[in-house]
């Protein structure tokens, strides 16, 4: 659930870009400061997308189930209600926005640390590398969800960049 509605800030944030871009198109030095942060965005998002893959990977390959109120229809409704909450704040005040994605990656970080310290026999099972070539081969399951913590942590500091760098104004 938490990586499906990780990347809706990114998304609502990538939505604004291309609606200011739309706006102020006849000033390059402010378009281009946006088009950076679209960028930014869309990064995030993707590396947000490569976390869901790596774990319904897991999930399939364990012969787990899930099921559609709980894997499905929940994570997409909180995801929509996020969604819109992110778009809000991020037009309110950008840095409402940022403030609340650095507190989800914050609490994204610490569940993904919480459950390899409460699973040791993480250690010795392999990462399958299903997607070895776009995320990287890890030692083990263990280190595959340390790097996927980690990321959120670095995802978490950019937000926290973002809100104290100043906005983008004409």
């Amino acid at each position: 659930m938490l990586e499906f509605i990780a990347r809706v800030p990114y998304q609502a944030w990538e939505r604004m870009g291309y609606l200011t871009l739309a706006r102020y198109r006849g000033r390059s030095a402010l378009a281009r400061r946006v088009f950076e942060r679209i960028v930014e965005s869309r990064a995030e998002q993707d590396n947000e997308q490569w976390h869901l893959l790596i774990l319904q990977d897991l999930v399939q390959r364990r012969g787990l189930r899930q099921s559609f109120l709980l894997h499905r229809l929940a994570p997409w409704l909180i995801a929509f209600f996020f969604y819109h909450v992110s778009w809000l704040l991020f037009v309110i005040r950008p840095e409402w926005s940022y403030r609340l994605n650095a507190d989800f990656e914050d609490h994204a970080e610490h569940e993904y640390m919480a459950y390899v310290a409460e699973h040791p026999e993480l250690e010795t099972q392999p990462d399958p590398g299903s997607y070895a070539e776009q995320y990287g081969q890890h030692g083990s399951l263990a280190d595959l969800f340390r790097q996927i913590g980690h990321d959120e942590r670095t995802h978490k500091h950019d937000s926290l960049v973002n809100m104290r760098t100043p906005r983008i104004t004409t």
